[in-house]
């Protein structure tokens, strides 16, 4: 049975369990991804494509720049989560549970193109099956992982008005 707790222990020795997210939510969050750089992509290049030369040359600088510093700006400056990540409720943490840093999210990120490896993210994905966290090579270079993120109201309870105390006939 797999299981998809990792508990960390904290500096104060309160330890705590984060979920892991396993390769279907990650792979459903890069898709939302994906689709929200493709509609950049379409939104700026069409209006880009009628300058002739230029336009070519500023379009490549901006997937460049998209493809490759997206997820790092969102995973530092949005609490560790792209948009497809906060969608499906997922962060990036480091390893032992604190926020992911700019080194780390560089990292993790700068090494996609080894998890794409050698068509659409093999290598990732037989890292993350062999990895007891679900972790892929750029997770693992970078001691970062990708877990569920806890509900805001996790524990709360939630009131639907007075109490009424209903007497038994």
């Amino acid at each position: 049975m797999l299981d998809t707790y990792r508990s960390v222990e904290t500096p104060e020795g309160v330890e705590i369990g984060l979920r892991v997210a396993g390769p279907v939510p990650r792979g459903l969050a890069w898709l939302v991804d994906a689709a929200l750089r493709s509609a950049l992509y379409l939104v700026v290049g069409i209006p880009l494509a009628l300058i002739p030369e230029v336009g070519t040359g500023l379009m490549l600088i901006l997937l460049f720049l998209a493809e490759w510093f997206y997820p790092v700006l969102f995973e530092v400056y949005s609490r560790g989560s792209t948009p497809g990540k906060k969608l499906l409720g997922l962060a990036v943490l480091y390893g032992d549970g604190t926020p992911v840093g700019w080194s780390a999210s560089m990292v993790r990120n700068l090494l996609r193109f080894a998890d794409f490896l050698p068509w659409a993210y093999g290598f990732g994905l037989l890292t993350m099956l062999l990895d007891r966290d679900f972790r892929r090579l750029g997770d693992l270079a970078a001691d970062t992982v990708v877990v569920h993120r806890e509900s805001s109201y996790a524990g709360r309870r939630v009131h639907f008005g007075p109490d009424y105390i209903i007497p038994a006939p």
